[in-house]
């Protein structure tokens, strides 16, 4: 079975960029879709937004035109470019693909 290693989170201040990574323990050709998520403190997993294997895109409308989700089939790689981040992106992030199991996530904070 697939694992999932998130990394690349941090602090950062209102209106920075973090870039974070996503690498597979196998090949990830086979999963059509892979998607980001994030748990803040209190509040319910979300999703943030996935890509196809053919890199089709779609976002939450809170992340729309400030993240970018990509992936790398041949280095089994999906990645996430937060861009303008605001205090409320603080959170967890976590990604998923088909029946891969959740892992540890990565801790995002955004604050001055």
């Amino acid at each position: 079975q697939v694992q999932l290693v998130e990394s690349g989170g941090g602090l950062v201040q209102p209106g920075g960029s973090l870039r974070l990574s996503c690498a597979a323990s196998g090949s990830i050709f086979s999963i059509y879709v892979m998607g980001w998520y994030r748990q803040a403190p209190g509040k319910e997993r979300e999703w943030v937004a996935f890509i196809t294997r053919g890199s089709s895109t779609s976002y939450a409308d809170s992340v729309k035109g400030r993240f970018t989700i990509s992936r790398d089939n041949a280095k089994n790689t999906v990645y996430l470019q937060m861009n303008s981040l605001k205090p409320e992106d603080t959170a967890v992030y976590y990604c998923k693909g088909g029946t891969t199991p959740w892992g540890q996530g990565t801790q995002v904070t955004v604050s001055s």
